[in-house]
């Protein structure tokens, strides 16, 4: 990969990272208590206390969901970024080949080319 190559990457996935940081920034600033915290303020000031509580509960499931991948994500594009200081960005982690440029566009912390993934994913 040529220095242009890196240099453009580089930039992409730390604006993915700047990105991804501000997701988790945001959920955090949504979710600032507990979720029992969450509930009791919830229920202490509705009839339908169950109902209201499920609501809540699974509110904050899906944003602990989206905070654990965003952390798994930002934890990639922190690898891909050390693979390329180390010059091993763009090449697959399993067979030793590139990674196609356009796999790389799509997901630029990419660690397999296509075909190793695949097979990776089938078992």
């Amino acid at each position: 990969m040529s220095a242009i190559d890196t240099d453009r990457f580089r930039e992409r996935l730390l604006e993915e990272r700047k990105r991804v940081e501000a997701a988790i920034a945001f959920l955090h600033e949504e979710n600032p208590g507990s979720l029992e915290e969450q509930i009791e303020e919830t229920v202490g000031t509705s009839d339908n206390h169950l109902a209201d509580s499920a609501t809540v509960t699974l509110d904050r499931e899906i944003d602990y969901t989206l905070q654990e991948n965003s952390e798994q994500v930002l934890a990639e594009i922190d690898d891909a970024l050390q693979r390329l200081e180390e010059g091993t960005f763009g090449t697959c982690r399993t067979c030793g080949k590139p990674i196609a440029a356009e796999r790389l566009e799509a997901m630029p912390w990419a660690t397999q080319c296509i075909d190793c993934k695949r097979k990776e994913e089938r078992g």
